[in-house]
């Protein structure tokens, strides 16, 4: 019913663009962040102000990865070294602490504009997935991943938490090693064999088919089926829903 392989006994979700329409306000924090720092980097240095593209340099260089992570991918494209510093860093440091944490605060300032978004076919997913018996869990890169699922509705849906404070606090290696997928599984008492992935960036799938589980399911809501399948997509969906038997008559 689920369109998962025999033998899988819990679900392992990442957060953004797989339940919650939150992709789009992490793309959005990001450019307004990286283009506010690239000009001022261009006036500093004389080089031509190139602006940080929020579908290209978002699935290429960010999403899907701890924040730290994603300031340094995206820089290191450009060329540009940064001390790292702290996180006692002002927001206007040139660090990538200080980058990384202005790009949360824009964050949490849309979300609490604009509120929390959920994908429908997700909620159905996940609730016939609870009514299979299979087990659950959020694995997302947020440091935000508590707050966005209450604000969505979404906590009571799931049984463990594996997120951007468990990461950092449990010093797991962040996407697209699969540590956080593997410490997803070891919450739910399973086996990476006993799991499935859900993941809509190229950095989780490619985690996912790292970690040696069952099934990696690709979530294309960015029109990169083929990218997702290359990471390592055993199944691409453009939506959970079209898994449900009654999504794929």
């Amino acid at each position: 019913m689920l369109g998962l392989p025999d033998g899988v006994r819990g679900c392992l979700f990442d957060m953004d663009g797989v339940l919650t329409r939150t992709a789009t306000v992490h793309a959005a924090a990001w450019k307004s962040m990286f283009d506010e720092f690239l000009r001022g980097w261009a006036g500093r240095t004389g080089h031509p102000f190139v602006p940080f593209d929020a579908v290209a340099d978002y699935d290429t260089y960010v999403d899907g990865k701890a924040r730290l992570d994603g300031t340094r991918s995206f820089l290191d494209s450009r060329g540009i070294s940064l001390p790292v510093g702290s996180p006692d860093d002002p927001p206007d440091a040139r660090t990538v602490y200080a980058l990384s944490d202005r790009k949360n605060a824009l964050v949490q300032e849309i979300m609490d504009r604009d509120g929390v978004e959920v994908f429908p076919g997700s909620v159905r997913y996940v609730t016939a997935a609870r009514e299979a018996g299979l087990r659950r869990a959020v694995v997302s890169a947020s440091a935000n991943t508590e707050r966005v699922l209450s604000a969505a509705g979404l906590t009571g849906y799931f049984e463990a938490r594996i997120d951007g404070v468990v990461a950092k606090r449990r010093r797991l290696a962040g996407k697209p090693a699969p540590d956080m997928y593997l410490a997803g599984a070891e919450a739910l008492g399973l086996e990476a064999a006993e799991a499935a992935v859900f993941e809509d960036a190229l950095a989780g799938v490619a985690a996912g088919h790292a970690g040696g589980f069952a099934c990696v399911v690709g979530v294309d809501r960015a029109g990169q089926a083929r990218e997702l399948r290359e990471h390592g997509a055993d199944i691409v969906v453009t939506d959970l829903a079209d898994l449900l038997e009654e999504g794929t008559e």
